[in-house]
């Protein structure tokens, strides 16, 4: 088969944290063609996607080759002439994100699976998309009044969470305190003097002891990884500091999981990551959910080979 991997620069990836990179690899193993491309290379000319692509391989570092892949012939080609397309264009949801899902979502499903379905990652906000299930997240406002955030932060007993709705990673986190002399100058901030809509979420002092990323394969737990923040941090985002330990998936991420799963297949969303906070969602994940390295370390599992099983067998049934 052909793969398209859609996604940010190849040299500035990450092979040992990478969750796309393991695709790739898992990919070539198995003898398909990869092909890689960014946003700005997509276009549609007559009606027609089209995408400048360069075909690729990639391998591990080694001691005697520090490099994780080589860039070999380019083409100009149809999407339509590959079998699965990973759409793995990291954060944030910018315009340039946006219109590259309309380009996708020209592609005929029949011709061409796109993994996640163009519409899907255009509707589901990672921040709102988890609204939808108000049985498993902790109480959640949504709003740019200043006013109306200090007092649900009254409500939760002096403690809330705000994040934009556009943040990745971490970006723009704030944990509140209504007794901190700091509060309307945050607030301020992260609403752009009350121009910008922000949520605001019960703050849940298990966060403490980690924050689980659960990986779910067309509506199915695949793995989890806890990752736990600094003592110094209320953030658990490993790239400001929080560390990874293994976790087991509990009876309450399968119930968190069983009510998502209807919905998700319905969106196309077939590879999410769940952020999970004790026993509440606080996050979906759509647009380029990463930790299956991490898991496939501390599980010694290949969380990737279930992943491509899956597109695989989904490809032969468009056949």
């Amino acid at each position: 088969m052909k793969f398209l991997f859609v996604m940010d620069p190849l040299e500035r990836i990450q092979p040992d944290k990478d969750t796309t990179f393991v695709f790739m690899l898992e990919a070539q193993r198995r003898g398909h063609e990869i092909f890689y491309t960014q946003v700005d290379d997509l276009y549609v000319r007559a009606g027609v996607p089209r995408a400048a692509v360069w075909e690729v391989s990639v391998r591990r570092p080694d001691d005697g080759d520090s490099s994780h892949g080589s860039i070999g012939a380019h083409s100009d080609v149809a999407l339509g002439s590959f079998d699965i397309i990973f759409m793995r264009k990291d954060p944030p949801f910018d315009m340039r994100f946006f219109y590259s899902t309309h380009v996708l979502g020209l592609v005929d499903p029949d011709d061409c699976l796109v993994v996640n379905r163009p519409r899907g990652l255009r509707d589901a906000n990672e921040k709102l998309y988890a609204l939808h299930f108000p049985s498993v997240i902790p109480e959640t406002l949504v709003t740019c009044d200043m006013k109306r955030i200090k007092a649900f932060v009254d409500e939760m007993g002096g403690d809330a969470i705000v994040k934009p709705l556009d943040g990745a990673g971490g970006a723009g986190i704030f944990h509140l305190r209504r007794d901190d002399l700091n509060l309307n100058s945050i607030l301020e901030y992260a609403t752009d003097e009350g121009r910008r809509m922000i949520m605001a979420q019960r703050y849940l002092p298990e966060v403490r002891v980690g924050d689980k990323r659960l990986i779910v394969l067309d509506g199915e737990p695949l793995g989890a990884v806890l990752r736990v923040p600094r003592h110094d941090e209320s953030r658990s985002n490993i790239h400001v500091g929080g560390t990874c330990e293994k976790v087991a998936i509990t009876d309450r991420d399968r119930e968190i999981v069983a009510t998502l799963a209807p919905r998700l297949r319905e969106d196309g969303l077939y590879f999410v990551g769940l952020d999970i906070i004790g026993d509440w969602l606080t996050e979906v994940n759509v647009t380029s959910p990463t930790g299956i390295q991490e898991i496939n370390a501390l599980d010694g599992v290949c969380l990737e080979a279930k992943v491509i099983d899956f597109v695989e067998q989904r490809v032969s049934s468009l056949k």
